[in-house]
């Protein structure tokens, strides 16, 4: 199994939780709008600090990928399935948040 495989069932499992989240949550439309537009802004920050940081750990030499398990494509020396792990982290995580503290009071 290649990385791009691993992100084709996380990413997408991540997505599932963060949409069950928000539709068991008991938000109001503009909280539940709210909680997507700060999942928007995570992911945002966290794919660009991910493209500066995995470029300067490979370039450092901290780490390498095998070429057999990659797909070719990369954003600098930070190959594009890296990027997915932030994707599912910024995703599945205020998922997570809204089911385990849904009725709870504020």
């Amino acid at each position: 199994m290649n990385f791009v495989q691993l992100n084709l069932i996380f990413v997408p499992a991540a997505a599932v939780v963060l949409l069950l989240a928000l539709l068991l949550a008991r938000l109001g439309r503009g909280d539940k709008r709210k909680v997507l537009i700060c999942v928007a802004a995570s992911l945002v920050v966290l794919v660009a600090l991910t493209a500066v940081f995995d470029n300067v750990m490979i370039a450092s030499g901290l780490f390498d990928y095998a070429g057999d398990t990659l797909n070719g494509t990369h954003v600098g020396l930070a190959p594009i399935e890296d990027f997915a792990y932030p994707i599912a982290a910024a995703l599945l995580l205020p998922g997570l948040w809204l089911l385990f503290t849904r009725g709870r009071k504020a």
